[in-house]
């Protein structure tokens, strides 16, 4: 097939789980489900930053940033994801195909940054306990949030609208939804440079913000260690234990799927680990939070007894 400007292309071939038949009914239940999950969970935790006041902290002020962001992804993905499993023709839009890259690139970088200054906010929180109301300000919060999805735009959509170029036929994605690493087999010319752009977004978004985390949690283990109080340590290691499981699994996953190179790619691979960062573990986030905070179990219990009054 010749190649086409992709301006006229209108729609492409999203083969998803096509290859299994068997399995997209099921799937589709189980999706439906995760993504129910998803919305239920990441907006109780929303709501109860909202209502309870012992939850309005700068910790769960930034857990509200993520539990939007991870709302916000998968409902971007995961609808037309459900749609295709019952639907004979496997189809996305090229607009909507372009959306989702931007969409996903842009709220993986977020992320990323987010889950970083949650680690310097339980940094401060543990090595400098009195003083860390003042320095964790609201303004201070407010101006860390909206510089993770500033910075967030900047080196991942603005990078990838100028780099992006006309893709080829066949018009057809061998993935769940549409994101860089697929895109980037689509692409008529030689793919080197988006490669390179890639990868230095990625080390922007991923390895920049992982390593403020790596530093952060061993200037933590250093106070913990020096703490007298075994009661203390154990509310330490409270407090940072969900913050580290989240970010153990978003960062083993996003690592591997965009700081590789594309000769690497395994399509079959990919849907899963794509499955895994983009619809199970925002899923996974409000579980974790909620089932390993005393805080937020509380401030649950609370809700539900003013919801009994009513």
């Amino acid at each position: 097939m010749t190649p086409e400007n992709s301006s006229t292309v209108t729609e492409l071939v999203l083969i998803g789980f096509s290859n299994h038949p068997q399995a997209e009914i099921p799937l589709f239940f189980l999706f439906s489900l995760i993504y129910l999950m998803n919305l239920f969970g990441n907006t109780a935790i929303f709501v109860l930053v909202v209502i309870d006041s012992c939850l309005q902290t700068p910790m769960y002020f930034f857990l509200c940033h993520l539990a939007f962001l991870n709302i916000f992804y998968t409902t971007a993905v995961v609808p037309k994801m459900l749609l295709n499993l019952l639907a004979s023709k496997k189809v996305i839009s090229y607009d909507l195909c372009l959306a989702q890259t931007y969409i996903s690139l842009l709220m993986g970088a977020a992320e990323c940054i987010i889950l970083a200054v949650m680690a310097l906010d339980r940094y401060t929180a543990i090595c400098y306990p009195l003083r860390y109301l003042l320095i964790m300000n609201w303004s201070l919060c407010v101006q860390l949030s909206a510089g993770a999805w500033t910075i967030s735009f900047f080196v991942s959509v603005v990078p990838l609208y100028f780099t992006i170029v006309p893709i080829c036929g066949p018009y057809i994605i061998d993935h769940i939804f549409c994101e860089v690493p697929v895109f980037l087999h689509m692409i008529c010319n030689d793919t080197s440079l988006q490669e390179i752009v890639m990868v230095i977004g990625a080390s922007g978004t991923l390895l920049l913000p992982f390593l403020l985390i790596v530093l952060s949690y061993l200037r933590i283990l250093v106070a913990v260690i020096r703490m007298h109080s075994a009661e203390g340590r154990k509310k330490a290691f409270s407090t940072c234990s969900s913050h580290l499981t989240v970010v153990t699994i978003y960062y083993g996953t996003g690592m591997f799927m965009y700081m590789r190179p594309k000769s690497v790619y395994s399509a079959e691979g990919d849907k899963l680990i794509s499955l895994f960062y983009a619809v199970i573990n925002p899923a996974l986030n409000p579980l974790i939070y909620s089932l390993r905070n005393k805080e937020v179990q509380g401030a649950m219990q609370r809700a539900l007894e003013r919801w009994k009054v009513f």
